[in-house]
């Protein structure tokens, strides 16, 4: 066994960072429940920029907490499970706000005045995901008795390939029907962000079973 492997059996670990990706995930789950409210034809032209706004101020935040995991990373000598995974999950809990918000500023940028039943699903599937991406990180520090963490890991993956469908069957209709090429490209570019979103969801669920396993 590896000096470093004895050391981390045998000395007592840093547990603050699952406090750092339970803010994280918190502000995760905030994040697109709202963005599920932006995506809807209920809100007025004022409430939407109100959304956006509001979805900013939580991606700054988001990003303040993954700069304080990074940094604590680098200053802290055992940590409760693999480094990699620690940069990996905080890495991809990033990267799943950075899409809400990139998807959430297109639709000013491009002038959306009606958000498809399938633009819709999306953001509706995408919150989905986060909550039992939610579920699963609450109870990471469980880890070693990881059922209740597989079924949510589970559950993100089928919603990841319902999403799938969803999408492939949008990009067909819009190639189908939009005439407009400019504003066909600007509907892609919006699935596209969304769809993505919801394959970093299953990416951070793959890092969460990554864990899972090399502390089972």
């Amino acid at each position: 066994m590896k000096l470093e492997a004895i050391l981390h059996a045998l000395l007592p670990k840093e547990n603050k960072f699952f406090q750092y990706f339970e803010k994280d995930v918190d502000n995760l789950l905030v994040a697109a429940g709202v963005f599920k409210e932006l995506m809807s034809n209920a809100i007025s032209k004022e409430e939407r920029a109100q959304k956006i706004k509001r979805i900013e101020e939580l991606e700054h935040r988001g990003d303040e907490i993954t700069h304080t995991i990074f940094s604590e990373l680098g200053a802290t000598f055992i940590t409760p499970f693999d480094r990699e995974d620690i940069h990996a999950l905080a890495s991809k809990l990033d990267d799943i706000l950075d899409y809400i918000q990139g998807a959430g500023t297109r639709l000013i940028l491009y002038q959306v005045k009606k958000i498809s039943s399938e633009q819709e699903r999306l953001a509706g599937l995408i919150y989905d995901q986060i909550v039992e991406l939610h579920k699963a990180i609450l109870n990471l520090h469980h880890f070693k008795d990881g059922k209740f963490i597989r079924d949510s890991l589970v559950r993100i993956n089928s919603i990841e390939n319902e999403a799938d469908d969803i999408f492939e069957r949008a990009i067909a209709d819009l190639f189908d029907t939009c005439e407009d090429p400019i504003k066909l490209i600007k509907m892609k570019e919006l699935l596209v962000s969304l769809e993505t979103a919801t394959d970093q969801c299953e990416d951070a669920a793959n890092v969460i079973e990554s864990i899972l396993v090399k502390n089972a």
